[in-house]
Formats: C-alpha cells, structure tokens, sequence
C-alpha cells in the first residue's frame, strides 16, 4: 500500500510552488471567508465561484450582516450559481451562528457540521482551512486523486466505495500543516488530476499512483450507472402593463428557485387568459409565444415556452397580493431571478415589438 507520509509530503512540497495562493477566501482566510467559499464550492467551479464570492462577501462580510440581510436579497446576491438551496441555508445557518455561538463560526465539528447545508466533507473543510483543525475532506477533487491513487473500483457515490475514500482520506492528511495540505489536495484534483486529460507526467504522486501504473487513469473514478433525465414542460407568462412592467411571482420556499422570483406558471393544458383570470384576476390577450427554452437541472430538463401577454386592468387583485411584483427590468432592483428567467427577459428586452401600449420610447 502507498506511504501515507509519502503522500502528503510530495503533496505539500508541490502545493508550495505550484499551488494556488491567491484565491480571494484565503486572502485574508477566515473561518466565515471559508464558509462561504466552500457552500459556493459545492457543485460549483472556482472559476465560476470567485467573482459571486467576491460581490457575496461585499455584500456580507460577516455572520452578522448576513443574518440580518432580507433572504430576497440574498438570494438576488447567489442568483446564478445554481442549487438555491445553497444560498437559503447560509441564510438559515447565520441566523443559527448568531443566536447560538455570538455570531463566530463554531469550533466543534458536531456543531459545524450540524448547520444547515454543510455535512461531513464542508465541516472538515471549514475546520481544517478556517482553524487548521485535523479533519479530512472528500470533496469531488479529492475523491477523483484517492480514486485514481489507489485504484479503487466502483462508483465513488456507492456507500461501500465512499466508506473507502474516507478512510484512505483521514489515512493520507497529515497532522501538521492541515490547511496547506486540504487546499494541495483540492487543487490537484483541479488542476492536474482532471476529469479527462490529467496531466500525469506533473503529478507529484505520479510514481505511486495505482491507476497510472496499471495505464488504467482514464477508467477512474468510475461513472455512475447512466439513467434517462425526464424532460418536464411549463409555459412562463410575461405579462406585461402598458408602462411596460413585467409581472413576478415569488417561489415557494422550497423546490426548485426555492424563494427567487420568477414569471408566473400557466399550466400546458389550460387556456391562458382564463387562467390569468382565474388565478391572478387579470383580463388578458396573448401577444405572442415564443420559441422555448431549455434549462437543465441536475436531475430532468425544463423546456419553458414564454408566452408574452398584455394586460388589461393591471391594477387589480395583483395589487393586493406579497408575491406578486410588477418588475421594471431596466431599474435597479433586489429580485433574485433564476438564470433562465432573466436570460428570457433579456432575450427579449425591451420587447419594443411586443409593446402594449403600441409605444416605441
């Protein structure tokens, strides 16, 4: 079996000349800074994270601010990384950090690791690079390095295989410089250890590695057995006033968008204009429908068809109602919108065309 001492060693000696050092939650490196880096980490490249962490962190530099920040306006600051949920339990878990640990981030990991959305991997993660405390880390890098170093058959999100990389990965970090060797390790698996073309002959574990020796990399990590991803539908309503506003609806707290706001849902199967009476008391007539659009989520497609509408008497029921808005696109705003959403309303912005009130201004 490789050395484990070995391991770490080579890991450190290349992380601290080819490592990466100058990502901005290390600079400065706080355990709130690591926090959120790491939650917007999950599911998420850095190179996409990094400017939403810099404007987040603008926005919230500490616990405090961001629990006693509105959710709006939080999730309008995580609007387009993905995974909303993400961005409502660091919401959650500030407000619990204030009311139960005076606003500093806990030092224990059962506590850690029993806020919301952070589990075993996050925990050891905050701790390990806020505190250089001796936890291990299994995020998707690390798991792909262990899996390939150790040549382990199977798919990694198997309980059996995934019991195996921990072990391999409490076995491999050291006792001594736990936060540079957590960060090698993530940036081997980001920069060298790659999902396809790892670029082995720069490794610093090249000559222990079981999946380069047996010229099996590409077999590693193996993939999950492959399932059909369903396609679901929905018809997206812009309806639009004769200033020109567009009606929002604000999400359940849970579900996909959980909590942003998106256009209004009209049914397939049901006539437009009754529904839009029925549900919003709005008398009004289809302007056009545009060509749909697709946005994939992790587990199905959503195919939206946007159907622009004009609205009568925009004044009424709307008016009465906390979720529903009438939205001004090109005014500053504190809406959080999902991607897609604000990708259709830009598409068709200003929507000079389809104008209600026959104006061009």
């Amino acid at each position: 079996m490789p050395n484990s001492q070995n391991f770490a060693a080579n890991l450190l000696e290349w992380f601290d000349n080819h490592g990466r050092h100058d990502l901005p939650w290390a600079n400065p490196r706080t355990p709130y800074r690591v926090w959120i880096s790491e939650v917007m980490l999950q599911q998420t490249q850095v190179a996409t994270v990094i400017p939403y962490f810099e404007r987040f962190v603008a926005r919230f530099p500490d616990v405090r601010t961001l629990a006693d920040a509105n959710v709006d306006d939080v999730l309008q600051h995580w609007a387009g990384l993905g995974y909303y949920a993400r961005g409502r339990n660091l919401h959650r878990a500030a407000g619990i950090i204030c009311a139960e640990h005076g606003g500093e981030m806990p030092q224990d990991f059962a506590q850690v690791a029993a806020l919301p959305g952070i589990g075993r991997s996050t925990a050891g993660a905050i701790l390990a690079l806020g505190s250089n405390q001796h936890f291990a880390i299994l995020d998707g890098n690390v798991k792909r390095v262990l899996t390939r170093f150790h040549a382990i058959e199977g798919w990694p999100g198997e309980k059996v295989i995934e019991n195996a990389l921990w072990a391999h990965a409490e076995r491999h970090t050291p006792m001594q410089r736990v936060t540079d060797y957590t960060q090698a390790i993530m940036d081997l698996g980001a920069t060298l250890c790659t999902r396809s073309k790892p670029k082995c002959g720069e490794c610093p574990l090249r000559m222990q590695c079981q999946a380069l020796a047996f010229g099996r990399t590409r077999d590693f990590p193996q993939s999950r057995p492959k399932k059909i991803i369903p396609t679901r539908t929905t018809r997206m309503l812009i309806l639009r006033n004769t200033q020109g506003e567009v009606l929002l609806a604000k999400r359940p707290p849970v579900g996909i968008w959980g909590g942003l706001w998106s256009l209004p849902e009209c049914p397939i199967d049901v006539d437009t204009p009754s529904w839009a009476r029925d549900v919003l008391r709005l008398n009004t007539s289809i302007v056009a429908t545009l060509p749909s659009v697709r946005h994939t989520f992790s587990h199905f497609h959503l195919d939206i068809t946007p159907v622009v509408c004009s609205v009568e008497n925009p004044t009424l029921g709307v008016m009465e109602a906390n979720d529903l808005v009438w939205y001004k696109s090109h005014s500053p705003n504190d809406y959080g919108l999902p991607a897609p959403v604000k990708r259709i309303l830009n598409d068709i912005e200003p929507l000079k065309e389809y104008d209600t009130d026959g104006s061009h201004g």
